[in-house]
Protein backbone atom coordinates (compact mmCIF):
# COMPACT_ATOMS: atom_id res chain seq x y z
CA UNK A 1 0.00 0.00 0.00
CA UNK A 2 0.99 3.64 -0.27
CA UNK A 3 1.27 5.49 2.97
CA UNK A 4 2.51 8.69 4.56
CA UNK A 5 5.79 8.44 6.42
CA UNK A 6 5.89 11.10 9.12
CA UNK A 7 9.23 11.93 10.71
CA UNK A 8 10.18 14.69 13.10
CA UNK A 9 11.55 17.74 11.33
CA UNK A 10 11.16 16.24 7.88
CA UNK A 11 8.56 16.72 5.17
CA UNK A 12 5.99 13.92 5.02
CA UNK A 13 6.83 11.46 2.26
CA UNK A 14 4.54 9.26 0.21
CA UNK A 15 6.22 5.89 0.03
CA UNK A 16 5.53 2.32 -0.89
CA UNK A 17 4.74 0.47 2.32
CA UNK A 18 6.34 -2.96 2.80
CA UNK A 19 3.04 -4.67 2.07
CA UNK A 20 3.08 -3.37 -1.50
CA UNK A 21 6.11 -5.50 -2.25
CA UNK A 22 3.88 -8.47 -1.54
CA UNK A 23 1.84 -7.64 -4.62
CA UNK A 24 4.72 -8.84 -6.79
CA UNK A 25 5.16 -11.89 -4.60
CA UNK A 26 1.50 -12.78 -4.95
CA UNK A 27 1.56 -12.24 -8.71
CA UNK A 28 2.38 -15.87 -9.44
CA UNK A 29 -0.36 -16.98 -7.08
CA UNK A 30 -2.87 -14.71 -8.81
CA UNK A 31 -1.90 -16.04 -12.23
CA UNK A 32 -2.23 -19.60 -11.01
CA UNK A 33 -5.65 -18.77 -9.57
CA UNK A 34 -6.72 -17.25 -12.88
CA UNK A 35 -5.71 -20.37 -14.76
CA UNK A 36 -7.46 -22.59 -12.21
CA UNK A 37 -10.62 -20.47 -12.32
CA UNK A 38 -10.84 -20.63 -16.11
CA UNK A 39 -13.27 -23.38 -17.14
CA UNK A 40 -12.24 -26.09 -19.53
CA UNK A 41 -13.12 -25.60 -23.17
CA UNK A 42 -12.89 -22.66 -25.51
CA UNK A 43 -13.63 -19.10 -24.43
CA UNK A 44 -17.01 -17.71 -25.50
CA UNK A 45 -17.38 -13.95 -25.80
CA UNK A 46 -20.73 -14.01 -24.00
CA UNK A 47 -19.08 -15.52 -20.91
CA UNK A 48 -16.63 -12.67 -20.43
CA UNK A 49 -17.03 -10.15 -17.58
CA UNK A 50 -15.16 -6.97 -16.72
CA UNK A 51 -14.77 -8.08 -13.09
CA UNK A 52 -15.21 -11.47 -11.45
CA UNK A 53 -14.98 -13.23 -14.79
CA UNK A 54 -14.11 -16.92 -15.07
CA UNK A 55 -12.86 -17.07 -18.64
CA UNK A 56 -9.16 -17.41 -19.43
CA UNK A 57 -7.59 -13.94 -19.19
CA UNK A 58 -4.74 -15.06 -21.42
CA UNK A 59 -7.06 -15.45 -24.42
CA UNK A 60 -7.68 -12.10 -26.07
CA UNK A 61 -10.18 -13.38 -28.61
CA UNK A 62 -13.04 -13.75 -29.15
CA UNK A 63 -13.52 -10.06 -28.37
CA UNK A 64 -16.54 -9.03 -26.36
CA UNK A 65 -15.61 -5.43 -25.52
CA UNK A 66 -14.68 -4.12 -28.94
CA UNK A 67 -14.72 -0.54 -27.66
CA UNK A 68 -11.76 -1.39 -25.42
CA UNK A 69 -9.83 -2.95 -28.30
CA UNK A 70 -10.59 0.04 -30.55
CA UNK A 71 -9.31 2.42 -27.89
CA UNK A 72 -6.15 0.36 -27.56
CA UNK A 73 -5.54 0.60 -31.31
CA UNK A 74 -6.19 4.37 -31.30
CA UNK A 75 -3.77 4.83 -28.41
CA UNK A 76 -1.06 2.89 -30.25
CA UNK A 77 -1.60 5.05 -33.34
CA UNK A 78 -0.97 8.17 -31.24
CA UNK A 79 2.53 7.22 -30.12
CA UNK A 80 4.96 10.05 -29.41
CA UNK A 81 8.17 10.65 -27.46
CA UNK A 82 9.13 13.81 -25.54
CA UNK A 83 12.62 14.29 -26.99
CA UNK A 84 11.09 14.72 -30.44
CA UNK A 85 9.79 18.13 -29.30
CA UNK A 86 12.21 21.04 -29.72
CA UNK A 87 12.69 22.94 -26.44
CA UNK A 88 15.17 25.56 -27.75
CA UNK A 89 12.69 28.47 -27.66
CA UNK A 90 11.50 27.51 -24.18
CA UNK A 91 15.06 27.41 -22.88
CA UNK A 92 15.89 30.84 -24.33
CA UNK A 93 12.68 32.33 -22.92
CA UNK A 94 13.24 30.82 -19.49
CA UNK A 95 16.84 32.09 -19.30
CA UNK A 96 15.82 35.60 -20.37
CA UNK A 97 15.12 37.58 -17.16
CA UNK A 98 12.43 39.49 -19.04
CA UNK A 99 11.07 36.47 -20.90
CA UNK A 100 8.40 35.54 -18.35
CA UNK A 101 6.86 37.30 -15.39
CA UNK A 102 7.30 35.85 -11.91
CA UNK A 103 3.63 34.83 -11.92
CA UNK A 104 4.14 32.92 -15.17
CA UNK A 105 7.25 31.21 -13.77
CA UNK A 106 5.29 30.19 -10.68
CA UNK A 107 2.67 28.56 -12.88
CA UNK A 108 5.32 26.53 -14.71
CA UNK A 109 7.02 25.38 -11.50
CA UNK A 110 3.77 24.50 -9.73
CA UNK A 111 2.51 22.63 -12.80
CA UNK A 112 5.62 20.52 -13.02
CA UNK A 113 5.61 20.03 -9.25
CA UNK A 114 2.24 18.32 -9.47
CA UNK A 115 2.60 16.46 -12.75
CA UNK A 116 6.08 14.95 -12.31
CA UNK A 117 4.71 12.53 -9.72
CA UNK A 118 0.99 12.44 -10.63
CA UNK A 119 1.49 10.14 -13.59
CA UNK A 120 3.66 7.83 -11.50
CA UNK A 121 0.81 7.53 -9.01
CA UNK A 122 -1.53 6.73 -11.90
CA UNK A 123 0.87 4.12 -13.30
CA UNK A 124 1.31 2.45 -9.90
CA UNK A 125 -2.45 2.32 -9.49
CA UNK A 126 -2.79 0.53 -12.85
CA UNK A 127 0.13 -1.87 -12.65
CA UNK A 128 -0.07 -2.77 -8.96
CA UNK A 129 -3.81 -2.49 -8.51
CA UNK A 130 -6.43 -2.09 -11.24
CA UNK A 131 -4.93 -4.51 -13.76
CA UNK A 132 -5.13 -7.59 -11.56
CA UNK A 133 -8.81 -7.01 -10.75
CA UNK A 134 -9.98 -6.65 -14.37
CA UNK A 135 -10.82 -10.01 -15.96
CA UNK A 136 -11.48 -8.94 -19.57
CA UNK A 137 -8.24 -9.31 -21.57
CA UNK A 138 -9.15 -6.65 -24.14
CA UNK A 139 -9.55 -4.16 -21.26
CA UNK A 140 -6.26 -5.31 -19.79
CA UNK A 141 -4.66 -4.65 -23.17
CA UNK A 142 -5.64 -0.98 -22.97
CA UNK A 143 -4.49 -0.74 -19.36
CA UNK A 144 -1.03 -1.95 -20.39
CA UNK A 145 -0.88 0.74 -23.07
CA UNK A 146 -2.14 3.32 -20.59
CA UNK A 147 0.56 2.42 -18.08
CA UNK A 148 3.19 2.88 -20.80
CA UNK A 149 1.75 6.28 -21.68
CA UNK A 150 1.89 7.35 -18.03
CA UNK A 151 5.61 6.55 -18.17
CA UNK A 152 5.96 8.70 -21.29
CA UNK A 153 4.21 11.57 -19.50
CA UNK A 154 6.57 11.34 -16.53
CA UNK A 155 9.43 11.32 -19.05
CA UNK A 156 8.00 14.45 -20.70
CA UNK A 157 7.82 16.41 -17.46
CA UNK A 158 11.37 15.36 -16.58
CA UNK A 159 12.47 16.45 -20.08
CA UNK A 160 10.96 19.89 -19.50
CA UNK A 161 12.52 20.17 -16.03
CA UNK A 162 15.93 19.13 -17.35
CA UNK A 163 15.72 21.38 -20.42
CA UNK A 164 14.90 24.46 -18.35
CA UNK A 165 17.57 23.66 -15.77
CA UNK A 166 15.10 23.70 -12.89
CA UNK A 167 15.98 22.53 -9.39
CA UNK A 168 15.00 18.85 -9.66
CA UNK A 169 14.86 18.33 -5.89
CA UNK A 170 12.45 21.25 -5.54
CA UNK A 171 10.20 20.11 -8.36
CA UNK A 172 10.11 16.40 -7.54
CA UNK A 173 9.52 17.02 -3.82
CA UNK A 174 6.68 19.46 -4.39
CA UNK A 175 4.13 16.72 -3.69
CA UNK A 176 5.61 16.48 -0.20
CA UNK A 177 6.25 20.16 0.42
CA UNK A 178 3.54 22.18 -1.39
CA UNK A 179 0.29 21.89 0.53
CA UNK A 180 -2.06 22.35 -2.46
CA UNK A 181 -0.31 19.51 -4.31
CA UNK A 182 0.00 17.28 -1.27
CA UNK A 183 -3.71 17.68 -0.51
CA UNK A 184 -4.66 16.29 -3.93
CA UNK A 185 -2.32 13.33 -3.49
CA UNK A 186 -3.65 12.65 0.03
CA UNK A 187 -7.12 12.49 -1.48
CA UNK A 188 -5.97 9.85 -4.00
CA UNK A 189 -3.77 7.66 -1.79
CA UNK A 190 -6.56 5.74 0.04
CA UNK A 191 -8.04 4.62 -3.28
CA UNK A 192 -4.65 3.39 -4.47
CA UNK A 193 -4.16 1.62 -1.15
CA UNK A 194 -7.42 -0.27 -1.62
CA UNK A 195 -6.49 -1.79 -4.97
CA UNK A 196 -2.81 -2.41 -4.22
CA UNK A 197 -3.49 -4.23 -0.96
CA UNK A 198 -2.34 -7.83 -1.65
CA UNK A 199 -5.25 -9.13 0.41
CA UNK A 200 -7.88 -7.24 -1.61
CA UNK A 201 -10.11 -9.44 -3.75
CA UNK A 202 -13.29 -8.68 -5.64
CA UNK A 203 -16.31 -10.96 -5.48
CA UNK A 204 -18.41 -9.39 -2.74
CA UNK A 205 -20.65 -6.35 -3.11
CA UNK A 206 -18.48 -4.40 -0.67
CA UNK A 207 -15.23 -5.21 -2.48
CA UNK A 208 -16.73 -4.64 -5.93
CA UNK A 209 -18.00 -1.23 -4.85
CA UNK A 210 -14.54 -0.39 -3.50
CA UNK A 211 -13.06 -1.22 -6.90
CA UNK A 212 -15.74 0.75 -8.73
CA UNK A 213 -15.22 3.73 -6.42
CA UNK A 214 -11.47 3.72 -7.10
CA UNK A 215 -12.05 3.52 -10.85
CA UNK A 216 -14.36 6.53 -10.66
CA UNK A 217 -11.83 8.53 -8.63
CA UNK A 218 -9.04 7.92 -11.09
CA UNK A 219 -10.95 8.22 -14.36
CA UNK A 220 -13.32 11.07 -13.50
CA UNK A 221 -11.50 12.99 -10.78
CA UNK A 222 -7.79 12.51 -11.23
CA UNK A 223 -7.48 12.28 -15.01
CA UNK A 224 -10.82 13.94 -15.69
CA UNK A 225 -10.58 16.90 -13.27
CA UNK A 226 -7.30 17.26 -11.34
CA UNK A 227 -5.31 17.80 -14.54
CA UNK A 228 -7.40 20.58 -16.03
CA UNK A 229 -6.17 23.64 -14.14
CA UNK A 230 -2.61 22.77 -15.14
CA UNK A 231 -3.52 21.96 -18.73
CA UNK A 232 -5.40 25.24 -19.10
CA UNK A 233 -2.54 27.29 -17.67
CA UNK A 234 0.21 25.82 -19.85
CA UNK A 235 -1.93 25.87 -22.98
CA UNK A 236 -2.72 29.53 -22.21
CA UNK A 237 1.01 30.20 -22.23
CA UNK A 238 1.30 28.43 -25.57
CA UNK A 239 -1.54 30.51 -27.01
CA UNK A 240 0.56 33.57 -26.23
CA UNK A 241 3.56 32.04 -28.00
CA UNK A 242 5.33 31.32 -24.71
CA UNK A 243 6.79 27.97 -23.62
CA UNK A 244 5.63 26.48 -26.90
CA UNK A 245 7.67 23.28 -26.56
CA UNK A 246 6.19 22.56 -23.14
CA UNK A 247 2.72 23.45 -24.43
CA UNK A 248 3.10 21.05 -27.36
CA UNK A 249 3.95 18.20 -24.99
CA UNK A 250 1.01 19.12 -22.74
CA UNK A 251 -1.23 18.91 -25.80
CA UNK A 252 -0.06 15.37 -26.52
CA UNK A 253 -0.49 14.47 -22.86
CA UNK A 254 -3.97 16.00 -22.79
CA UNK A 255 -4.91 13.93 -25.83
CA UNK A 256 -3.66 10.78 -24.08
CA UNK A 257 -5.37 11.62 -20.79
CA UNK A 258 -8.65 12.34 -22.55
CA UNK A 259 -8.53 8.83 -23.97
CA UNK A 260 -7.67 7.40 -20.54
CA UNK A 261 -10.63 9.24 -19.06
CA UNK A 262 -12.98 8.02 -21.81
CA UNK A 263 -11.79 4.43 -21.42
CA UNK A 264 -12.25 4.62 -17.65
CA UNK A 265 -15.78 5.96 -18.03
CA UNK A 266 -16.68 3.18 -20.48
CA UNK A 267 -15.20 0.64 -18.05
CA UNK A 268 -17.25 2.08 -15.18
CA UNK A 269 -20.47 2.06 -17.18
CA UNK A 270 -19.89 -1.52 -18.35
CA UNK A 271 -19.34 -2.66 -14.75
CA UNK A 272 -22.60 -0.94 -13.83
CA UNK A 273 -24.43 -2.77 -16.61
CA UNK A 274 -23.09 -6.13 -15.54
CA UNK A 275 -23.49 -5.47 -11.80
CA UNK A 276 -26.49 -3.13 -11.35
CA UNK A 277 -26.75 -3.97 -7.64
CA UNK A 278 -23.52 -2.01 -7.04
CA UNK A 279 -25.08 1.24 -8.22
CA UNK A 280 -27.15 1.85 -5.08
CA UNK A 281 -28.54 5.24 -3.97
CA UNK A 282 -26.01 5.35 -1.12
CA UNK A 283 -23.13 4.57 -3.47
CA UNK A 284 -24.22 7.36 -5.82
CA UNK A 285 -24.44 9.75 -2.87
CA UNK A 286 -20.90 8.81 -1.84
CA UNK A 287 -19.67 9.44 -5.38
CA UNK A 288 -21.30 12.87 -5.44
CA UNK A 289 -19.53 13.74 -2.20
CA UNK A 290 -16.18 12.70 -3.68
CA UNK A 291 -16.84 14.91 -6.71
CA UNK A 292 -17.49 17.88 -4.42
CA UNK A 293 -14.27 17.27 -2.49
CA UNK A 294 -12.24 17.00 -5.69
CA UNK A 295 -13.60 20.28 -7.08
CA UNK A 296 -12.66 22.07 -3.86
CA UNK A 297 -9.14 20.59 -3.85
CA UNK A 298 -8.49 21.55 -7.45
CA UNK A 299 -9.81 25.05 -6.82
CA UNK A 300 -7.39 25.45 -3.92
CA UNK A 301 -4.63 24.37 -6.26
CA UNK A 302 -5.76 27.05 -8.77
CA UNK A 303 -5.59 29.69 -6.04
CA UNK A 304 -2.10 28.58 -5.05
CA UNK A 305 -0.72 28.47 -8.59
CA UNK A 306 -2.06 31.89 -9.54
CA UNK A 307 -2.60 34.15 -6.52
CA UNK A 308 -2.96 37.07 -8.93
CA UNK A 309 -4.42 37.26 -12.41
CA UNK A 310 -2.14 36.19 -15.25
CA UNK A 311 -2.49 35.15 -18.90
CA UNK A 312 -6.04 36.49 -18.93
CA UNK A 313 -6.91 33.94 -16.23
CA UNK A 314 -7.57 34.18 -12.52
CA UNK A 315 -8.41 31.67 -9.82
CA UNK A 316 -12.13 32.58 -9.49
CA UNK A 317 -12.65 31.76 -13.17
CA UNK A 318 -11.59 28.20 -12.41
CA UNK A 319 -14.37 27.72 -9.86
CA UNK A 320 -16.98 27.84 -12.61
CA UNK A 321 -14.77 25.84 -14.97
CA UNK A 322 -14.19 23.02 -12.48
CA UNK A 323 -17.89 22.84 -11.69
CA UNK A 324 -18.61 22.68 -15.41
CA UNK A 325 -16.18 19.78 -15.85
CA UNK A 326 -17.43 17.99 -12.72
CA UNK A 327 -21.02 18.15 -13.97
CA UNK A 328 -19.92 16.70 -17.30
CA UNK A 329 -18.04 13.83 -15.67
CA UNK A 330 -20.94 13.09 -13.33
CA UNK A 331 -23.38 12.91 -16.23
CA UNK A 332 -21.06 10.60 -18.14
CA UNK A 333 -21.35 7.94 -15.42
CA UNK A 334 -25.03 8.52 -14.64
CA UNK A 335 -24.75 10.74 -11.57
CA UNK A 336 -26.88 13.85 -11.21
CA UNK A 337 -24.94 17.10 -11.80
CA UNK A 338 -23.70 18.70 -8.61
CA UNK A 339 -23.79 22.37 -9.55
CA UNK A 340 -26.29 24.74 -11.07
CA UNK A 341 -25.30 27.44 -13.53
CA UNK A 342 -21.84 25.98 -14.10
CA UNK A 343 -20.59 27.67 -17.26
CA UNK A 344 -17.36 27.28 -19.16
CA UNK A 345 -15.37 30.53 -18.89
CA UNK A 346 -12.73 29.26 -21.31
CA UNK A 347 -14.44 28.73 -24.68
CA UNK A 348 -11.05 28.40 -26.35
CA UNK A 349 -10.40 25.34 -24.19
CA UNK A 350 -13.67 23.82 -25.40
CA UNK A 351 -12.40 24.19 -28.93
CA UNK A 352 -9.11 22.53 -28.04
CA UNK A 353 -10.29 19.62 -25.91
CA UNK A 354 -14.04 19.55 -26.59
CA UNK A 355 -15.32 17.90 -23.42
CA UNK A 356 -18.36 16.61 -25.26
CA UNK A 357 -16.46 14.83 -28.02
CA UNK A 358 -12.86 14.69 -26.75
CA UNK A 359 -12.04 15.19 -30.42
CA UNK A 360 -8.60 15.28 -31.97
CA UNK A 361 -7.47 18.89 -31.68
CA UNK A 362 -4.19 18.34 -33.54
CA UNK A 363 -4.15 18.86 -37.26
CA UNK A 364 -0.42 18.88 -37.90
CA UNK A 365 2.12 16.98 -35.87
CA UNK A 366 -0.13 14.16 -34.67
CA UNK A 367 -0.51 12.96 -38.24
CA UNK A 368 3.21 12.18 -38.19
CA UNK A 369 2.59 9.65 -35.43
CA UNK A 370 -0.29 7.89 -37.12
CA UNK A 371 0.50 4.30 -37.96
CA UNK A 372 -2.74 3.83 -39.87
CA UNK A 373 -6.38 4.79 -39.69
CA UNK A 374 -8.00 7.89 -38.28
CA UNK A 375 -8.00 9.01 -34.68
CA UNK A 376 -11.10 8.06 -32.73
CA UNK A 377 -12.19 10.00 -29.65
CA UNK A 378 -15.47 8.23 -28.98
Amino acid sequence: MLSWNESSGAAPAIRLAPGLAAVAATGATDLAAERTAAPAGRVRAEDKRIINGHTDVNQLVPLKYKWAWDKYLSACANHWMPQEVNMARDIALWKDPRGLTEDERRIVRRNLGFFVTADSLAANNIVLGTYRHITAPECRQFLLRQAFEEAIHTHAYQYIVESLGLDEAEVFNAYHEVSSIRAKDEFLIPFIDTLTDPAFRTGTAEADQALLRSLIVFACLMEGLFFYVGFTQILALGRQNKMTGAAEQYQYILRDESMHCNFGIDLINQIKLENPHLWSPQFRADVRELFGQAVELEYRYAEDTMPTGVLGLNAPMFKSYLRYIANRRAQQIGVEPLFESADNPFPWMSEMIDLKKERNFFETRVIEYQTGGALSWE
